[in-house]
Formats: structure tokens, sequence, C-alpha cells
């Protein structure tokens, strides 16, 4: 994988691009879910109450989150006996099954109760596959990075998810310019789910095509299951203090990504159109920002950065949000989401890096996995947490404050981890 420069750049980026394919899928199928929220609430979870009928379906979208842990542990601990690129095929095929589920199960008005159970199977089966998918991905990334440049190239785990971003949103756009808005909510929504699964086979195809990283192939000892569980007890503690690192993470993605057009149009009345061009810009932003942070990361640190980010979150994302809903317009929904963008771009960027380098070598995929996936149990929430705290509180700049909350985790989890000098170090020169 390194003849000359020249071929190795190449070959790395080629990488990068194959391990990669497969986070896009499962961000992909989240984004599209949390975005036609609303319709699939009125095909699978009919209700008299229309904030029933959503809360139904916002918690169907969580609870995939539910099964991340124990996808973590499961998928994790295979990843680190049997390598990280088996492991990445596996997860990637459970998730074309699970996006099937929800693209073709008719509605309940055809097949009754059979609908929304089969939904939620498609969305538990999401879970489990995506409970190890960003760990999988960030580890690899990180094995083969390039020495001094680990944030940078684990910082492309994250841009994955945001040309997801683009891409659903994009294409929720396309819809709204082709598609009257009854035919969207019968039947269009269905579209983008359809698409993913036929570039399935795409992403099979050239994930198959990776190597193993040469770290784990080196590696003489590969543990057993009954090894990896204790070494998870033994480290029980980081693997809790990952998981407040990680919840700043999850709760400002889901937030400003998958809960914006569902924010703009139900809470702001702002139109369906509005709101997705809203959600394309910041997804250009977080592309934009994630290599920056990663890249500065690998120079100053991973330390300064997360406590930066998540200090000035706990100061400004509930003021903008006020500001925000004060007198919602497309420009201020723009200008709010773009700065939590930067916030959450540049804490993410040093995050991922910064947890990947936290957990022993021989378990690393489990652990990164099992401390991202406790995180989503809290931020993955976060659409179905943002609507009732707007519902039985009345103040529709609540969100903002959840994400307050969440950045307080990361400051205390950051401390915590970044307690003593050798901890600093190792994170500096990694």
């Amino acid at each position: 994988m390194n003849p000359v420069i020249d071929g190795h750049q190449e070959s790395k980026f080629r990488t990068v691009f194959r391990v990669v394919s497969g986070n896009f899928l499962e961000m992909f199928d989240f984004t599209v879910y949390a975005y036609y929220a609303s319709a699939i609430a009125r095909t699978f979870f009919p209700a008299d109450n229309e904030f029933v009928s959503l809360l139904l379906a916002l918690s169907v979208f969580g609870a995939g989150f539910i099964m991340r842990p124990i996808g973590a542990l499961v998928l994790g601990a295979y990843i680190d006996r049997h390598g990280r690129r088996k492991g990445l095929i596996l997860s990637l095929a459970l998730m074309a099954v699970g996006t099937a589920c929800v693209a073709f199960v008719p509605g309940y008005a055809s097949i009754g109760l059979v609908a929304p159970v089969v939904v939620l199977i498609g969305r538990l089966m999401q879970g489990f596959s995506a409970g190890v998918e960003l760990g999988g991905v960030s580890v690899y990334l990180a094995e083969i990075a390039t020495p001094g440049r680990r944030g940078f190239f684990c910082s492309w785990q994250s841009g994955s998810q945001q040309v997801a971003v683009i891409f659903a949103a994009s294409l929720g756009v396309l819809l709204n310019q082709f598609l009257p808005a009854d035919q969207i909510s019968a039947w269009g929504w269905r579209v983008p789910f359809i698409i993913g699964c036929l570039i399935v086979p795409f992403l099979l195809v050239i994930r198959r095509t990776l190597r193993e990283t040469d770290e784990f192939a080196a590696r003489k000892h590969h543990p057993r299951i009954g090894e990896i569980m204790k070494s998870m007890i033994d480290n029980a503690g980081l693997i809790l203090a990952g998981m407040g690192l990680v919840i700043m993470t999850t709760v400002s993605f889901y937030l400003i990504t998958t809960y914006t057009p569902t924010f703009g149009k139900s809470v702001l009345h702002l139109s369906s159109l509005d709101s997705l061009l809203v959600t394309v810009c910041v997804g250009v932003s977080n592309l934009i920002w994630l290599p920056v942070s990663g890249a500065i990361s690998d120079r100053v640190g991973r330390r300064p950065i997360l406590l930066l980010f998540t200090v000035l979150t706990m100061l400004t994302a509930y003021p903008a949000m006020q500001w925000l809903v004060a007198s919602p317009s497309f420009e201020r929904l723009l200008l709010v989401q773009l700065w939590l963008s930067l916030l959450y771009a540049w804490y993410n960027g040093a995050m991922v890096v910064a947890l990947t380098e936290l957990m022993p070598a021989h378990v690393r995929t489990t652990g990164f996995s099992m401390a991202y996936s406790l995180a989503t149990l809290v931020g993955g929430f976060t659409p179905a947490i943002s609507t009732s705290l707007i519902h039985f509180t009345g103040n529709k700049a609540a969100p903002g404050a959840w994400m307050g909350v969440a950045a307080l985790c990361g400051t205390v989890a950051t401390l915590v981890l970044y307690r003593s000098r050798h901890a600093r170090n190792a994170y500096k020169t990694a």
C-alpha cells in the first residue's frame, strides 16, 4: 500500500473512500427517516392526536439506538477478534436489510399493526449494525492514518455522514420541486429509502475490496469473546467517560441535521423547502469544518479544542435559539444552524480521534463502539426529546437548552479524561 508517494496517497484516498462508504449509507437512512417523520407517522402510526402520532414515529427512530450497545458489544467483539474488514462488510449487509424493511412495507391502512412492527424491526436492525459501524470505521481510519495526521484521517468518518446529510436533504429539495405535498406524504417519502437500497450493491462491492489494517494483521493475539467482555468490565469507567464525551456530538448532530426539517416546518412554520435548504447548508458547513478541526487537533492536541467548543456551546446555543424563535425566518434559521454547525463540527473533529486513542488497542473497536452507542441512547432521542420539551414547556427554544446540557457533559468528560499530564501528552502527540 506504499510503493511511491503518489501511489501511496492515491491508495490512502481510495481506502478512506471505501471504508466510509457504509458509514454514508447508515447516516443516509437515519437522516431520511427523521426528515420524513411526519409522513412516516401518518403512514405507520396514525393517531387522532398529531403530536402523539409524530412522537410515536420519532420514538421508533430513537428505538434504533437502543440496539446500538448490543451491536457494539456483539459486532465489536467480532471485529476485534476476526478483523476490521470482515466486520465492516457484515455491518453494511445488516444495515441494508433494515433499510429495505422501512422502504417497502405497506402502510398501516393496508396491513394494520404488522406495518409499524416491521418498521420497528427494520429500525432495530439498523441500530444493531450501526452500533459498530462508527467504531469500526473510526478505528480503521486511525490505524491506516499517516503518522501525525490521525485527527485529519478520523475526521472523514464524520465527513461521510455530512455527505449523507447533503445528499438526503438535496433529494428532499428535488422531491419538493417535482411532487406536491400530498404525494410526498402518500408515497414520495419512500423514494429516498428505495434509492438507499439501490446503492447497497455498489457499496458492498467497494467495501469487499478493503484490505485488513497492518496494525491488526501484525497483532499476534486477537482476544476471545470472554477476554473482550472482561476488558469492557475492567474499563467501565473509561467507557462511561467516553460516553460523556460523545453525548455532545450526538445531541448536537441530530439537533442540527435530522431534526431541522421537522423543527422548521412543525415549530417555526417555515416551508419544507426552506428547512431542507438550510439542512443542505449545514451539511456543507460540517463537511468543511470537520477535517479542519481534525487537522488542527493533530497540532495543538484534542483537549483545547474540546474544552473551547463545549464552553462556547453552553454560552451560546440557547440564546441563539431564543433569537431564532423570536422572529422565525429562513435567514435566521440559516444563521443559527450554521453557528451550531460550527460548534458541533469543531468539537467532533477532535472528539472522534480522541475516543480512538482512549481505548486499549486490543479491544479498540468494542470500546469505542460501546462508548458511542451508549451516548446515542441519549443523543439519538434528541428529535423526540426536543419535540416533548417544546410541547410540555411551551418554549420553542428549549432544544437549545438541551444542546447546552449535552455540552456540559462533554466539558466534564474532557476534564476527567485529561486530568493527568500523561494523558494530555499522549493525545497531543498521537
